[in-house]
């Protein structure tokens, strides 16, 4: 009786072992990180330094894909419709997880129907600069001198329908000035440009911003964000400088399509959870100007649906509009 007792028993255990089993099954190839904007922004750095750090965990390449365009969304719209299995993934953002909702009629995927949430991995303050040539040193002469010339100065972002377009156009508003947008597919030749001095301003995420600043090639002017960045404690908030009632800052999260397995989803959660928590990797993010945040698929999740109401009337007040 015993050997049938412990025959039964084993294989009960085989029987619930199997799903674990099966879990652990993954990844058995590379996965394919979709950023959707052009390499050497912001999106990009944050995907590279946590791709390289999941690779370890996850025994397989995680392989950036940079897939720039219309403010993010192309590239999420390739995820969005691929297959559901964790081999192609997003690092989203608030351009295109919060701003799409509202800066687009009829935008080309549900933030939240058509994702599954994965992991927030940090917070990125925006930052306002110029080229250093450019005659305003504080925030208050930049005012001063668009009001004297409304139209002649312009200022580049990642794209239209961007978190750092929608930054541009909300200084407009709340500053009662005029600059013509120049939008670029990503902020890495918007910097080119305005290092180049082809646009004088510039609205970028601070990891981006961070060594031009840090090198003379750009003059930063404020950091966008309600409370200054660590990385640059003399830089003033925009509130500070003059501009009261102006916030707006940045994220990167991971997600992927709907109805991938929550098994999968769980498993891409635990590795970029332990690459952020990694202390090379997290100081790294923060000597460039990121907020390790480090939260599951649960609390990304209810991040992205408050976001989407949080920003809608930014958006309107700002005008910006995508259409």
């Amino acid at each position: 009786m015993k050997s049938v007792f412990a025959a039964a028993v084993m294989g009960v255990a085989a029987l619930t072992a199997a799903p674990v089993v099966a879990q652990t099954d993954f990844p058995t190839q590379p996965i394919t990180l979709i950023v959707p904007f052009a390499a050497g922004g912001s999106t990009d750095l944050v995907a590279r330094v946590v791709a390289q750090r999941m690779s370890q965990e996850l025994g397989q390449q995680v392989l950036v894909d940079n897939r720039g365009g219309a403010g993010g969304n192309l590239g999420a719209q390739v995820v969005a419709q691929a297959a559901p299995d964790g081999y192609t993934i997003l690092m989203g953002t608030i351009a295109t997880h919060a701003l799409s909702a509202s800066l687009y009629a009829n935008p080309p995927f549900d933030a939240v129907e058509d994702f599954e949430p994965i992991a927030w991995l940090v917070t990125v303050p925006n930052v306002m600069s110029v080229n250093p040539n450019f005659p305003a040193q504080t925030v208050e002469e930049l005012i001063a001198l668009l009001k004297e010339n409304p139209d002649e100065y312009s200022y580049a972002s990642s794209g239209n329908g961007s978190p750092l377009h929608l930054s541009g156009e909300l200084f407009k508003a709340l500053a009662e000035v005029e600059m013509v947008h120049v939008p670029y597919q990503g902020s890495g030749p918007a910097l080119v440009d305005v290092i180049g001095g082809q646009v004088p301003i510039i609205f970028d995420n601070l990891p981006s911003s961070t060594e031009p600043i840090r090198s003379g090639q750009l003059r930063a002017l404020a950091v966008t964000t309600a409370e200054r960045s660590p990385v640059f404690p003399d830089l003033p908030t925009m509130q500070e400088a003059g501009v009261p009632g102006y916030e707006t800052n940045s994220w990167n999260a991971l997600f992927a399509p709907a109805g991938t397995p929550p098994e999968v989803v769980a498993r891409l959660s635990e590795a970029a959870l332990a690459a952020v928590a990694d202390p090379a990797v997290a100081q790294r993010l923060e000597e460039v100007g990121a907020i390790v945040v480090g939260e599951g698929a649960d609390v990304l999740g209810e991040h992205v649906r408050s976001e989407v109401e949080r920003w809608r009337p930014v958006v309107e007040q700002a005008g910006a509009r995508m259409d």
